[in-house]
């Protein structure tokens, strides 16, 4: 399944496919981009994908990733080969949301200027907030949620268009269980309270 509001990003290369699928009838040397632009089409609707996750107890990561940092909040870095839509990490509802523009640095390193969504959501435990960062390849940061909305943990709350980095920070009652450098799936736990 296609990650919500990706569609057209998903199948951006087809009209290309078309063209030079049409082109290579005439002119056989123009197989070799019309293969190229299948490899791409393939690897978009890959990267755009939105798979089922299996929830776990406590605090969930909302990204597939790796763990990058874990000092007062958890960073998790999404690779191009990880899914990109992104999960609410706990019940609450959202309190507010602030969209900043900024640079497109890689969000493996230091992002505290790059564009980011920030997720302000009040829960029974405590106020968490979920960081959508934007790097290199980002060009946009899509929210699924508005202030006011009531979530649960696990649903969708956005997607990153080839984008790149989630920051948690997390009440200060809550315990992170997860380490630097693991990899970590959407809705497995990464603290407890």
């Amino acid at each position: 399944m296609i990650a919500k509001k990706c569609y057209t990003t998903a199948f951006a290369p087809m009209p290309f496919i078309v063209l030079f699928a049409l082109l290579s009838i005439f002119y056989h040397l123009f197989i070799f981009i019309l293969i190229l632009f299948i490899l791409i089409q393939i690897f978009f609707v890959y990267f755009f994908r939105d798979m089922p996750r299996k929830i776990e107890d406590g605090i969930i990561s909302p990204a597939d990733g790796v763990v990058v940092e874990k000092d007062g909040k958890i960073s998790i870095f999404m690779s191009v080969f990880d899914m990109h839509v992104n999960l609410s990490p706990y019940d609450g509802v959202v309190k507010s949301m602030k969209y900043t523009k900024g640079l497109h640095k890689p969000a493996y390193g230091d992002v505290s200027k790059n564009e980011r969504m920030e997720i302000v959501m009040e829960t029974d435990i405590g106020e968490i907030v979920v960081v959508q960062i934007a790097g290199i390849f980002a060009r946009r940061i899509v929210p699924y949620v508005n202030e006011g909305d009531r979530v649960k943990k696990g649903d969708k709350i956005g997607v990153i268009k080839f984008g790149s980095r989630v920051e948690v920070i997390l009440p200060e009652n809550a315990k992170i269980v997860v380490d630097r450098g693991r990899k970590i799936k959407a809705g497995e736990t990464i603290a407890l309270v």
